[in-house]
């Protein structure tokens, strides 16, 4: 039997075949924290994390060997989520704010009758419109990296330069637009703030602080502006093909989907594909960057902001012409340049 080791900082994980071996001791457990930095302030804390731990270590264990007997089409592994409960994690990382969608500030995308002669792959990433993954650390602020994902793209577009664009002046500048901070937000709100502020600064100007994530004094500079907008398109509710059509020929999309099921937390490679998503009830964003095929599954490939670690080097594949799964096109939407 076909033996792989992997380290991944000081965590040696064990893969045999298509099933890791996962050890929930607690010497396996103290690994963990040295590998993802954690700290717990009191011996109370730190039993309760190990337990939380060593149940979503059962749950990673189940679901991959499900995975290897061909019930699934994507796996699961640890990551800086796996000794958060499933409300802590909901309440820290989905605060997604579901877009009421009022008609004095946007556009409504109107398709091309091209839903035919659409290509069978497309990847934005490759043609140099995406910049690295982000990290929001422990903030809700995935509506800010969406918000910059999707403007990126759409200033690269129009000026042929990717400038990689500051979440943090979003998460400063955006309250008047209705945006709030780690407790949630839309990027129709930023694309909002943009146009009324007249720009946006680039993230080297104005970074964002992963290890304390918080709203600060807003400190927006002209000078150091890296993007303008004029508005955004909303895609007609719950329509893939409309979003298919944007994603090939529009660039980055930014999508919000239903992310409170383990497998999301704990994705790493595959396809997502989860029945018990609810279309209707959206919590969390993401840029679509491109679609494909993969083992005969089609996808949308999408960038998160939970940083590389998770899921495959940053991203996650959503399932795709599946009855809009997730919501993946239930609030879909593009900034215009």
């Amino acid at each position: 039997m076909e033996l792989t080791l992997k380290i991944v900082g000081c965590l040696l994980i064990a893969y045999v075949v298509k099933s890791e071996v996962l050890r929930t001791d607690s010497d396996s457990f103290a690994q963990y924290v040295i590998t993802y930095d954690k700290q717990y302030d009191t011996a109370e804390e730190y039993q309760k994390r190990f337990n939380v731990w060593q149940e979503n270590i059962k749950f990673i264990q189940r679901h991959n060997e499900e995975e290897s007997a061909g019930l699934h089409t994507y796996r699961v592994g640890i990551n800086s989520f796996t000794d958060m409960t499933r409300d802590e994690f909901k309440a820290t990382m989905l605060t997604y704010r579901s877009n009421q969608r009022t008609q004095d500030e946007h556009q409504v995308h109107i398709h091309t009758g091209s839903y035919g002669n659409l290509p069978d792959s497309v990847d934005w990433k490759a043609k140099g419109y995406v910049t690295e993954v982000g990290n929001q650390g422990q903030c809700g602020s995935c509506w800010a990296f969406t918000a910059t994902g999707a403007l990126e793209g759409a200033n690269k577009k129009k000026t042929g330069k990717l400038v990689d664009l500051s979440e943090q002046n979003l998460m400063d500048c955006s309250a008047k637009q209705g945006n709030n901070g780690c407790e949630g937000g839309m990027m129709e709100y930023s694309y909002k703030y943009v146009k009324q502020n007249g720009g946006i600064d680039t993230e080297q100007s104005y970074p964002y602080n992963v290890s304390n994530p918080q709203v600060g004094k807003c400190k927006y500079t002209e000078k150091k502006r890296g993007a303008t907008c004029t508005g955004y398109v909303d895609l007609p509710k719950g329509n893939e093909k409309a979003l298919q059509e944007a994603v090939a020929n529009i660039g980055p999309i930014g999508v919000a989907v239903d992310a409170s099921h383990y497998g999301f937390e704990m994705y790493k490679t595959g396809v997502y594909d989860d029945p018990n998503c609810n279309p209707k009830i959206v919590d969390h964003s993401l840029v679509v960057v491109g679609y494909g095929v993969e083992n005969g599954v089609e996808y949308y490939n999408c960038k998160n902001s939970w940083g590389t670690a998770w899921g495959d080097n940053g991203y996650i594949k959503m399932v795709r012409n599946k009855s809009n799964q997730c919501g993946i096109a239930t609030e879909a939407s593009y900034p215009t340049v």
